[in-house]
């Protein structure tokens, strides 16, 4: 191996490590660590440590597939009972709220910057897509009510592929390629991303299908495929010109919401391959930066910004959520809660490797708007959410399953973990009243191992095997989901352990 690939391979590893670090330190400033990622790839680039890197068509492309595992990971992470909820006001804030916020903010920015049209809607269109990477890491830190959550994740997740379009279509008139009337881009961009949906669904619901019946013969190949299935969904979308970021999306909340083997397993896979793909993602743009540009950039930045904030986000909100009669403080919220992140940086490459006249300038523009506003909107959004009076009480989560299959045995090995919070501390096992042919095997407390008798209770922090006839397996967990909501009295209270959002 040469010189060149170690040298490369050990700052790649330096990069990560103090990239997870800097993660801590995000968490206790309340911010978006998308920033510090950023500042680290600038720190890398040639202001600092003096590393060249210009080539946009590489980091386009690199950026695309980070874009993919985070939607991936955000699709498997979203509970559809959440989603479906939310599922309308998700889909017009990313349709009618995008074109909204886009003809506005144009509109200052012709105003402001004395720009010409097309340059002011493709400025507009770059910076119209919220981040999914960014509102994952900062809204699921807050106690607030899932179907608010729901909304502007499901918005995040699809917002990216009207923009793209958008984004492109302007691009190629830029440079003198044909125009189109605006209805027919509306008509392009409502087929492609119908098109992505029905191929994600597709592409979710038979990959669950061949996951459940077929025995891989190693358990980490199960996460490994269930992510692979995820880009196949983006690969296949895309090659049937259609919108491949929706069809990730909706293949990853298929993958994350129906019974797999390893799900949790699958699931906590692709968080960190999400968050490897994150910190590639922002080193990568911060590399692309060009420190002594920047600020020329500030002005136009901080006055397309504060339009896009005050005005433009807010119409576009209320324009898009003012059918589904939500209450203005939950709309001021998710109009604060629009955060932009990397998925603006990178769309706002497509004009430099087009050399559209001026990128630079809407590059450099789009960052300096990034960093700024995350700081504000992500740095004020628990203000802002306790201000408006819609924090939501902490609930105990659900207990925690995995499934394994056992098909010499036709029978399911089952993990539990007693969550914080759970009732199913103090519990003695006799209590859980599982079916005749389940029964908790073996017990890790605190490292060690254990087999329970009919005197063990379980304590906060234990990891429960159970061994459960397939035919029981649903009912068992139905029971443990019962005592881990209402405690050991759970069918008195009329507590049946149907998973949430089911009766």
């Amino acid at each position: 191996m040469s010189t060149t690939v170690t040298l490369a391979l050990g700052i790649g590893a330096v990069v990560v490590l103090v990239a997870a670090i800097a993660l801590r330190l995000a968490d206790r400033l309340g911010m978006p660590s998308l920033l510090l990622y950023l500042a680290l790839g600038v720190g890398l680039g040639e202001s600092g440590l003096g590393i060249e890197f210009e080539d946009f068509d590489l980091a386009a492309n690199l950026s695309i597939a980070a874009l993919v595992i985070i939607l991936a990971e955000g699709g498997l992470t979203t509970r559809w009972d959440d989603l479906r909820r939310a599922l309308g006001p998700g889909v017009t804030l990313a349709t009618v709220g995008v074109a909204v916020s886009v003809v506005v903010t144009a509109s200052f920015a012709v105003w402001l910057l004395d720009v010409e049209w097309g340059f002011a809607l493709l400025l507009a269109a770059v910076i119209g897509s919220t981040d999914a990477a960014a509102v994952f890491a900062v809204l699921r830190r807050l106690p607030l009510p899932r179907r608010l959550v729901a909304a502007v994740e499901a918005e995040s997740g699809l917002n990216d592929a009207p923009v793209i379009l958008l984004a492109a279509a302007l691009v190629s008139q830029l440079n003198g390629g044909e125009t189109h009337a605006w209805y027919v881009v509306l008509g392009e961009v409502a087929l492609e991303l119908t098109g992505g949906a029905l191929v994600g669904l597709a592409v979710g619901f038979g990959g669950a299908w061949l996951l459940r019946r077929v025995a891989l013969p190693v358990a980490g190949l199960y996460p490994l495929a269930t992510l692979a299935i995820c880009v196949l969904a983006y690969s296949a979308a895309t090659l049937a010109h259609t919108s491949g970021i929706v069809a990730v999306y909706l293949c990853g909340v298929v993958l994350g919401n129906v019974r797999m083997p390893h799900r949790s397993a699958s699931i906590g896979f692709a968080e960190g391959t999400a968050s490897l793909a994150q910190i590639g993602l922002f080193v990568l743009l911060g590399l692309l930066v060009s420190p002594s540009r920047l600020p020329d950039a500030l002005l136009p930045a901080l006055l397309v910004g504060a339009a896009l904030l005050l005005v433009a986000r807010p119409l576009s909100v209320f324009a898009s959520l003012v059918w589904f009669r939500w209450p203005l403080r939950h709309q001021a919220f998710v109009s604060w809660a629009g955060l932009r992140g990397a998925v603006p940086i990178v769309i706002a490459t497509f004009p430099l490797t087009a050399d559209v006249p001026d990128a630079a300038m809407i590059f450099d523009t789009v960052f300096v708007l990034v960093v700024v506003f995350t700081v504000v909107q992500g740095g004020l959004l628990p203000l802002v959410t306790r201000r408006l009076g819609i924090a939501a009480p902490a609930i105990p989560r659900d207990v925690d399953v995995e499934s394994a299959p056992l098909d010499e045995l036709d029978a399911d090995l089952l993990q539990l973990t007693v969550q914080e919070g759970s009732r199913l501390h103090g519990v003695y096992l006799p209590e859980l009243r599982l079916p005749e042919d389940a029964a908790v095997v073996l017990i890790v407390r605190d490292g060690r191992p254990f087999v329970p008798d009919e005197e063990t209770r379980l304590m906060r922090g234990d990891q429960a095997l159970i061994v459960s006839a397939r035919r029981s397996r649903r009912e068992a967990e139905r029971r443990l989901r019962a005592v881990s909501r209402a405690g050991r009295l759970a069918s008195w209270r009329g507590e049946n352990g149907a998973p949430t959002g089911v009766d």
